[in-house]
């Protein structure tokens, strides 16, 4: 049986931003808010981080250097949406931050 990636989230503030579309207008406006949405639904349907890779979901990315073990989907310039995935029998994936980091 093929499982979908199981979204969690770091804190329950970023949670509501990435569940609650209104929360999310309301910090990041409504351009972010659509691909903050738009890539929390890609997640949750991606079956494992290497498919999104592979197809180029979002962008997906491994981060390098001090965010090793991290992944990077794009949202709009500059802002980024990072997470982290535990592997097992289903892998999870911990949103951790919205971020310009560059």
């Amino acid at each position: 049986m093929v499982r979908n990636l199981i979204v969690t989230y770091k804190n329950k503030s970023l949670e509501k931003i990435c569940t609650d579309f209104s929360e999310a207008v309301r910090k990041y406006g409504t351009k972010i808010a659509e691909k903050i949405h738009l890539r929390i639904n890609e997640i949750s349907a991606a079956t494992s981080i290497e498919m999104m890779i592979q197809f180029h979901i979002g962008r997906c990315h491994r981060l390098t250097g001090n965010r090793n073990g991290q992944y990077s989907v794009d949202l709009a310039q500059p802002y980024r949406l990072i997470f982290t995935v535990k592997d097992g029998e289903v892998q999870i994936a911990k949103i951790i931050e919205i971020v310009d980091y560059h």
